[in-house]
């Protein structure tokens, strides 16, 4: 088998993805998470009383990673 320079492979440039979006998506789905384990009794008695702190902590988190992002920190193409 020879090889030509057309068989070289194609460079693919990366997919420009808005992270304040995916940031505030996951923000949302966390927040889904909370009510659903708000409203569902059985989901936060007895060993699961925890449970409700989980989605807490994920809003929390997230929202200080949507500031982080906004400021311009943590893009990969400002890198």
């Amino acid at each position: 088998m020879t090889h030509d320079a057309s068989d070289e492979p194609i460079a693919v440039e990366p997919m420009r993805v808005d992270m304040n979006k995916v940031t505030l998506g996951g923000v949302a789905v966390w927040t889904v998470a909370l009510i659903v384990i708000l409203v569902v009794p059985s989901l936060r008695s007895g060993e699961r009383s925890w449970w409700p702190w989980t989605p807490v902590f994920g809003i929390a988190l997230g929202l200080i990673g949507y500031f982080y992002v906004r400021r311009g920190r943590g893009n990969a193409s400002a890198a």
